[in-house]
């Protein structure tokens, strides 16, 4: 396998990871709030950290969702991709969403889930047959 081909793979499974993981972190959010501070885990429930993993998931799937889609020139990935990113930004920036536990949990972890969907969507049209310059058949 190509260099490229495998570094597109790889992206697109940690991506996936990535995203369902933050998706399970979301929903698990609340709970974990009211049981961080005797578990000293309150920094793992700050802005920041949360502002830098929505930054983190957005880089890496517009990027390996764009290079997948250079290569495949299918939307269905970007089509899972740019609501799960809003969904994302919208629990981030917008105050009452954010503001309120639920809402915001169930926001993001929907944004997680979609974003995930997204990279599994761009890993599956990635790794299909693709006649294109590099294919020998």
């Amino acid at each position: 396998m190509p260099l490229f081909a495998r570094v597109r793979h790889l992206l697109d499974r940690f991506g996936a990871t990535g995203s369902l993981l933050c998706a399970v972190h979301c929903a698990l959010l609340p709970i974990l709030l009211a049981a961080a501070p005797s578990l000293g885990l309150s920094v793992w429930m700050s802005d920041g950290v949360e502002l830098a993993l929505v930054c983190f998931v957005t880089l890496l799937g517009l990027f390996s969702l764009v290079w997948g889609y250079r290569r495949h020139g299918a939307l269905r990935a970007l089509g899972f991709l740019v609501p799960g990113l809003t969904a994302l930004w919208a629990g981030l920036l917008y105050a009452p969403l954010h503001h309120s536990a639920v809402p915001h949990a169930v926001v993001m972890t929907l944004g997680g889930v979609l974003v995930g969907v997204a990279h599994l969507v761009n890993l599956r049209l990635n790794h299909g047959h693709i006649h294109d310059a590099s294919c020998a058949h």
